[in-house]
């Protein structure tokens, strides 16, 4: 869940945005990738055709075997996981929203996937079988901080996005505002 919740229809429909894989921090990553696998592959070329393509260093020095072509590798490793994380900026992978209707008495949670049959993972369930907003905290190395919807004859639902865990006082709020909205306890504090 991001910051954009929206409440509206005279406070009977709840809309919160899940921010996927365009975040900034992919961005970034996904140009500084394209920037050094770009650096690699044309030393690797100019190491083979003898000829400068590069503004900041002279490759042409290196010997093609074994240097050059190690580079290459490198290189087109680089250009395949550039490749892989553009695409999936592309697709949005784990973008969507979820959206609890009091007027229709339906709670929807979609996502988008990668491509294929799966691409569109909506999950559609009635808000009376929800019993509980669950807030799920993990500390350590690697920090866990999410927000699940309890829902009969269901797992829990996750609701939150997946990456960069939630601060404790925006995971409160949005669970306090969730289990409020949807007349339900909130579990986990």
């Amino acid at each position: 869940m991001t910051a954009s919740s929206t409440i509206n229809k005279g406070d009977s429909v709840l809309h919160q945005n899940v921010l996927g894989s365009r975040r900034f921090s992919n961005y970034w990553w996904a140009s500084i990738v394209t920037l050094g696998a770009s650096g690699f592959l044309l030393a690797a070329i100019s190491s083979y055709l003898k000829v400068n393509l590069l503004i900041v260093t002279d490759p042409t020095q290196l010997v093609f075997v074994p240097q050059g072509l190690v580079m290459g590798l490198y290189g087109t490793a680089g250009v395949l996981l550039a490749l892989y994380l553009w695409l999936v900026i592309l697709w949005d992978v784990g973008g969507g929203y979820n959206e609890f209707n009091q007027e229709t008495g339906k709670l929807t949670v979609f996502r988008w996937g990668f491509p294929g049959k799966n691409r569109r993972i909506e999950i559609e369930s009635r808000i009376q079988d929800v019993q509980s907003v669950r807030i799920y905290i993990k500390e350590g190395l690697n920090p866990q901080r999410a927000l699940y919807l309890r829902v009969k004859g269901r797992r829990d639902i996750p609701l939150t996005r997946v990456g960069q865990p939630l601060s404790l006082s925006d995971l409160e709020i949005q669970g306090a505002e969730l289990a409020r909205f949807l007349g339900v306890p909130l579990e986990g504090l």
